[in-house]
């Protein structure tokens, strides 16, 4: 398994909405709110063998409220 954060920014007004939309998905293995550019971080996990950008395009990007991402590729874990 490969870990991976995305920043999340929402539309005004929206972040407890995607919080709520992406815990229901139950794809994120961690969800904060966050303060300065973005409003959300989440932690998410995918297969070794499973695509990064698909799985945000797919599985995170769809969600209504979200304004942009901002991907954080973890390589090792200490």
């Amino acid at each position: 398994m490969k870990a991976f954060f995305v920043q999340i920014k929402c539309d005004l007004g929206k972040a407890y909405e995607v919080a709520s939309a992406l815990a229901d998905a139950e794809i994120a293995s961690e969800i904060y709110s966050t303060a300065g550019n973005y409003d959300l971080l989440a932690k998410f996990y995918v297969e070794d063998d499973q695509d990064v950008g698909h799985f945000i395009n797919e599985k995170v990007q769809v969600l209504p409220g979200i304004k942009d991402t901002f991907t954080i590729v973890t390589f090792r874990a200490f």
